[in-house]
């Protein structure tokens, strides 16, 4: 109390001083000070108030208590008075026994007195039942029927209150009834057949169906009533409760299976597309049985059987259990293929379970899967091995058939702009296509990793390639009269290696995702790499071809034969035009290559007959002719190539500069010169050695030995300023160290 006082008066000190912060507010503390005061009176009332409510509260709990306490005492009296009654209308109770057996007997005769019409009347009414089940009137024969089971039931049920350890009489009394069970049965049969052919009978005949559900619902009725009976006395007619709604159901589910098993028509010995149209025909009957059910079938059940998505279950338990006995199969890849695809895709599309007029009582994504992922799984698995089986037998199927074509009298054909080709790159290629559209129709993973399969068995196939490419050059080599297209067909291969090229980028940007490009480039890389060997080792097998034409007229070159006149370059110039000619039919880029290995070999080719020393001059007369011979023939070689490489934009005068750069060496008349014109040699290109030089001024025929050995030596002691676009030739050529005998002229 203290503390609060304390608090009290701190809480007031505070607000005066709120309230007097201005002088002129001292004019107000009357004011002030009534203003509390009326709060205070306020404050009081409420208070006084509220504890005499408290008070008022109390003295009515308090009396309540009062009376409750008397009325708990009156009840205990009325207890213990109660007690005594009934402890005294024991004995009478006892003494009414009789009266009870006589109200049960009575009940027993009155019910026998009621049915007794019914049970004179049984016989006929059997066959009267009997006779409207094979008319088919099954709600009138159902009529009959339960009447029939009330009577046998009522009985049976007098004679369980009476006597439920009286079986005779119960026996009696079934046996009597005994056809009536048989009645039961044929109903049964008759309407488990509509149910079967429900799909259809709600086509041609509704009102059967719906007879069939009002009978069944009668039953289930009889079904509760029964069993609630059960509940309280302990009886139930035999053969309830007859649960025929479960039965239906059971009934549903086995023709709904029945029907998807019967669905396969053929086998793979009989038809290899027996897959594809078993998956087709369950596709076009599931979506035609559930339209029905959704536009007709609904409306013949209660709302409560919810017919529509329990046949939708059934079907969905009857497809899994379906898929998971074809995926236990020994499936081929294709099969496989065909399984996943409609499992996975053509379940949930709109072809089937999305059809929008299953819209929106079917909703595709709260479907479980027809097959485990596991499942799923090892199916992929088994599609990949068979697979990479099939694409290394098809590949090695695709070239041995194409080697065949290699050794064909016929030239081999060409594309819309003339280039030769085989059919191989389009054979691979649309093998690779097809299996990646059908992986496509899976899943985006598949296909991933189906083209990445593509791609690496596609690297091994290029180099089996290469290494049939080698064969086939090494076996026409041994016999270059056989086979007789071997420069055409190589022809085709090299441009088979730029067809495969634009096929694999053609390939990866159609069905590889952008994220997945580094994954293969190292792959890529590798095919680029093979793929160019293979086309520079075909242009060089044919410039092989072309050189060994050549050679006869090579080996004119720098002889006495050539400096009287010999039309050897004239004759070389011609061959390799004519053989440039059918190398027209290659593609670019190893078109423009070849041109320039070829020019480069004819160069190289020149040079080293010079450097063969085949003929030494004997004066500056025919210095100055041979110069002025090879200046001509390096024109010739100039304007050849020139030719043969327009279009290309490539500068291919250099090399033929080298021949000049040799002619005026060999043309210079003053020795003391000879120096100063090789070392100008030497620097336009630094890869000349010695052993070049000596050749070179052996062939000019005026250099002493130490000529050769001074120039040799002041050249080695001389700076080297090589040109870096210059690319090496003279490394090539080989100089003899023999003495080359000179010709006969």
């Amino acid at each position: 109390m203290e503390e609060t006082d304390r608090e009290a008066v701190a809480t007031a000190v505070q607000r005066v001083a709120g309230m007097l912060q201005r002088p002129d507010q001292l004019d107000k503390v009357e004011q002030y000070r009534r203003r509390e005061a009326r709060k205070k009176a306020s404050v009081e009332a409420r208070l006084k108030a509220a504890i005499q409510s408290q008070l008022d509260g109390v003295r009515t709990g308090l009396s309540q208590l009062h009376n409750a306490l008397n009325d708990v005492k009156d009840i205990q009296q009325s207890l213990i008075d109660v007690n005594k009654d009934w402890r005294q209308s024991i004995n009478t109770i006892e003494n009414l026994k009789d009266v009870k057996d006589a109200v049960v007997q009575h009940s027993q005769l009155a019910a026998a007195v009621e049915n007794l019409k019914n049970i004179f009347s049984v016989p006929e009414i059997v066959r009267e039942t009997h006779d409207l089940i094979e008319r088919g009137e099954l709600l009138q024969a159902h009529r009959k029927l339960m009447d029939l089971e009330c009577s046998r039931d009522n009985l049976m049920y007098e004679q369980y209150r009476m006597d439920s350890k009286n079986t005779h009489d119960m026996n009696l009394i079934h046996t009597y009834f005994g056809d009536m069970q048989k009645l039961s049965e044929e109903l049964a049969k008759q309407l488990w057949m509509v149910v079967q052919r429900s799909l259809v009978t709600v086509r041609r005949d509704p009102t059967l169906l719906v007879s069939v559900v009002r009978i069944i619902e009668r039953e289930e009725k009889i079904d509760r009533r029964m069993l609630d009976r059960k509940k309280q006395t302990g009886f139930i007619p035999p053969g309830r409760p007859k649960k025929w709604k479960e039965n239906m159901f059971n009934i549903l589910e086995r023709t709904v299976s029945t029907r998807i098993e019967g669905t396969q028509a053929d086998t793979r010995e009989s038809d290899k597309m027996w897959l594809v149209r078993h998956l087709e025909i369950i596709r076009k009957y599931v979506l035609d049985d559930l339209l029905v059910a959704k536009t007709l079938l609904d409306q013949c059940f209660p709302p409560h059987y919810d017919i529509f998505n329990r046949l939708l279950n059934m079907y969905h338990q009857a497809l899994a259990t379906r898929m998971q006995e074809l995926a236990a199969e020994d499936l081929e890849a294709n099969e496989i293929v065909s399984l996943l695809t409609w499992v996975l895709n053509t379940y949930t599309s709109a072809e089937m379970m999305g059809n929008s007029e299953l819209s929106p009582e079917v909703d595709v994504n709260s479907l479980d899967a027809l097959i485990s992922q596991n499942v799923v799984d090892q199916l992929l698995n088994k599609y990949m091995s068979t697979l990479t089986s099939n694409i290394i037998g098809w590949l090695r199927k695709a070239l041995e058939t194409d080697k065949k074509d290699w050794i064909k009298e016929t030239e081999p054909e060409a594309d819309q702009d003339g280039y030769y080709q085989t059919t191989l790159p389009a054979i691979v290629f649309q093998m690779f296509e097809q299996n990646l559209q059908v992986a496509a129709q899976i899943n985006e993973d598949l296909k991933t990793k189906v083209l990445i399969l593509c791609l690496q068995q596609m690297n091994s196939f290029l180099t089996r390639y290469k290494d049939e490419a080698q064969l086939y050059k090494e076996d026409h080599l041994r016999n270059r009269q056989y086979p007789q297209c071997y420069v055409q067909y190589m022809i085709a291969v090299i441009n088979n290696c730029q067809t495969f090229k634009e096929s694999i980028i053609s390939l990866k940007r159609k069905y590889l995702k952008s994220d997945m490009e580094d994954t293969l480039s190292i792959s890529h890389a590798n095919m680029d790499a093979t793929l160019d060997i293979i086309a520079k080792e075909g242009c060089s097998s044919l410039l092989d071809e072309v050189f060994m034409d050549l050679e006869p007229h090579l080996n004119e070159l720098m002889t006495k034969k050539w400096l009287m006149g010999s039309n050897a370059v004239g004759t070389i110039c011609v061959t390799v035009e004519d053989y440039f000619n059918d190398f027209a039919k290659i593609k670019k880029p190893y078109k423009k290559t070849m041109t320039l290995e070829a020019h480069r070999r004819v160069v190289v080719e020149y040079i080293r007959a010079i450097m063969l020393k085949r003929i030494s001059f004997k004066n500056a007369e025919e210095r100055k002719e041979g110069a002025e011979r090879m200046i001509k023939e390096a024109e010739q070689f100039r304007f050849l190539f020139k030719k043969l490489a327009a279009g290309s934009g490539e500068d291919t005068e250099g090399l033929c500069d080298i021949i000049e750069a040799i002619a005026e060496v060999i043309k210079l008349t003053d020795p003391s010169l000879l120096y100063l014109e090789v070392s100008t040699l030497v620097s336009k290109y630094p890869d000349i050695r010695d052993d070049h030089i000596a050749a070179l001024l052996t062939v000019r025929g005026d250099a002493s030995r130490d000529m050769k050995q001074t120039i040799i030596e002041t050249l080695d002691q001389g700076p080297s300023q090589p040109n870096p676009n210059y690319v090496p030739i003279f490394k090539e050529i080989t100089v003899p160290t023999l003495t080359v005998p000179k010709l006969l002229k």
